[in-house]
C-alpha cells in the first residue's frame, strides 16, 4: 500500500471499523437465536405458559414453529 493510497483511505477507516463490528454483532446475535440450549428454554416458557391458560393453543403453536425454524439453517443464509 503506498502512502498516498493510505491518506486518501484513511477518510474511510471509521467506516470499515463500522462494518466490521456490526457483522461481528450480527454474527453473535445469530448465534445466540440458534443456541439449542436457549431455544429449549424458550421452548419450555411457551409450555409453561400454555399449561397456565397465559396463551392459546394457537398462540403456542405459533411461537413453537418460530423456536424450531430458529434450529433450522437458513437456505442462502450467511455462514460466517
Amino acid at each position: 500500500m503506498s502512502l498516498l493510497t493510505g491518506l486518501l483511505g484513511l477518510p474511510l477507516a471509521p467506516v470499515r471499523g463500522m462494518l466490521w463490528l456490526s457483522e461481528r454483532i450480527r454474527d453473535e446475535a445469530e448465534a445466540r437465536l440458534r443456541d439449542p440450549a436457549l431455544v429449549r428454554a424458550e421452548l419450555e416458557r411457551v409450555d409453561a405458559a400454555r399449561r397456565s391458560g397465559e396463551l392459546s393453543e394457537a398462540e403456542c403453536a405459533e411461537l413453537e414453529n418460530e423456536l424450531v425454524r430458529r434450529l433450522m439453517p437458513e437456505p442462502g443464509g450467511h455462514h460466517g
